[in-house]
């Protein structure tokens, strides 16, 4: 793992070269937080202009990750691009695979089945927990506690396990497809599915009293990094980040997609502390607000996954004659709800099999922008807080 590096700082990029007070002398320095670190999730590359432990300014530079994707969009027909959709936000494939499989339906007319649906759901809401588990416990190691992460991947591996079962796969899952999924559930895969919900609900108690209210890490993580709502609208941040916030908006309520509309569920928001059980210290926006409501999104996916589950009917679960479908000379954009965030495809055709045009709005993308405008005048040891508190994944950040 590369080493972080310091450099004197040019003087034309200094507001003021040196502070002199006395015999004290103070410099400030650029300092490169990744490409490689540990605290960064990915591939990033932060700039920190620094002055002893205060950062002054921080500049984000991305782009180590980038592959091309959309323009593979364009060569492909639409079932073959699936595939490429996994590796974009590679801890939500699922979440993936359903946004631009939506896209694509709507483009062409394509009607679901209603099995299918309800499988896409459960997937889906499945997905939503597996990255949220991993992005607390990634977030607990940054703050310094290993445990919760022992405990966030344990469960993990369960979700994981039921993903294999159903389509072989545990990372890159190409199973939600043009039409509907790639397979049916095998046999007592739904009861092993309700057993995992059993074992799992009381887990996020666990996690509350190991981290949530934690008094260490609600000191590192309340009043840091504080968001807005209006300047959260004004950088295009969604998901958690936004929530975070006090905005109740949440695409699977405010324009439903794959039958969201029949479920019965609560969009959880940030607000400050001392209500409902929220730490005192804490503010609405701030990081372990941001935390704290993916935890209670978890607890909205096992509701969601409970109704989805008992809902379940035998039926087709793929339209009929998908493959080779021809797209009409007309554009779709289409957004779902991605665990970071409003996931977003626009996709122009032109009578061919293939699009002429595909483009991805990435939630990670949009919410990773409001890092030069969060991270002046803070602490060094807070720049970790702030990049961990906002989930992002460099894979479809750079695309």
């Amino acid at each position: 793992m590369a080493e972080t590096t310091f450099e004197s700082t040019p003087d034309l990029l200094l507001d003021h070269d040196r502070v002199e007070q006395g015999d004290l002398q103070t410099e400030e320095l650029l300092v490169n937080m990744g490409p490689q670190h540990p605290s960064t999730h990915g591939v990033l590359r932060i700039v920190l202009r620094t002055d002893g432990e205060m950062v002054l300014e921080a500049e984000p530079h991305i782009g180590y990750l980038h592959r091309c994707a959309e323009k593979i969009g364009e060569s492909v027909q639409p079932y073959q691009y699936i595939p490429y959709t996994d590796r974009m936000d590679y801890i939500a494939g699922m979440n993936n695979n359903q946004a631009f499989a939506i896209a694509i339906e709507r483009l062409c007319g394509v009607e679901v089945p209603e099995r299918a649906k309800r499988i896409r759901v459960i997937m889906a809401e499945l997905n939503r927990i597996a990255s949220h588990l991993v992005a607390l416990g990634t977030y607990g190691l940054d703050m310094g506690a290993f445990t919760p992460f022992t405990w966030c991947f344990r469960e993990r591996e369960m979700i994981l396990d039921l993903f294999e079962a159903a389509c072989g796969a545990r990372l890159t899952y190409s199973y939600i497809t043009v039409g509907g999924v790639h397979d049916d559930l095998p046999d007592g895969w739904v009861e092993r599915c309700e057993e995992f919900l059993d074992f799992f609900e009381p887990k996020i108690v666990d996690y509350n009293n190991l981290l949530s209210f934690n008094h260490i890490f609600v000191k590192r993580t309340a009043t840091v990094g504080v968001i807005t709502a209006e300047d959260a609208l004004a950088f295009g941040l969604t998901g958690a980040a936004l929530r975070a916030t006090g905005v109740r908006w949440d695409l699977r309520k405010v324009t439903p997609y794959d039958g969201y509309e029949d479920y019965d569920f609560d969009i959880p928001i940030g607000q400050d502390g001392g209500i409902d059980g929220v730490p005192r210290g804490v503010v609405t926006g701030d990081c372990w607000s941001r935390y704290y409501v993916r935890i209670l999104e978890m607890t909205q996916s096992v509701r969601i996954m409970r109704q989805a589950l008992k809902r379940l009917e035998e039926g087709p679960i793929e339209a009929k004659k998908v493959k080779g479908i021809k797209l009409p000379a007309d554009e779709v954009y289409v957004e779902i709800e991605n665990p970071r965030g409003q996931l977003g495809f626009y996709v122009q055709g032109d009578g061919s099999a293939i699009p002429a045009r595909v483009k991805a709005r990435g939630p990670s993308f949009c919410n990773l922008a409001i890092t030069s405008h969060t991270c002046r005048d803070i602490l060094l040891a807070d720049v970790p807080a702030i990049i961990g508190s906002l989930d992002v994944v460099l894979g479809e950040v750079d695309r």
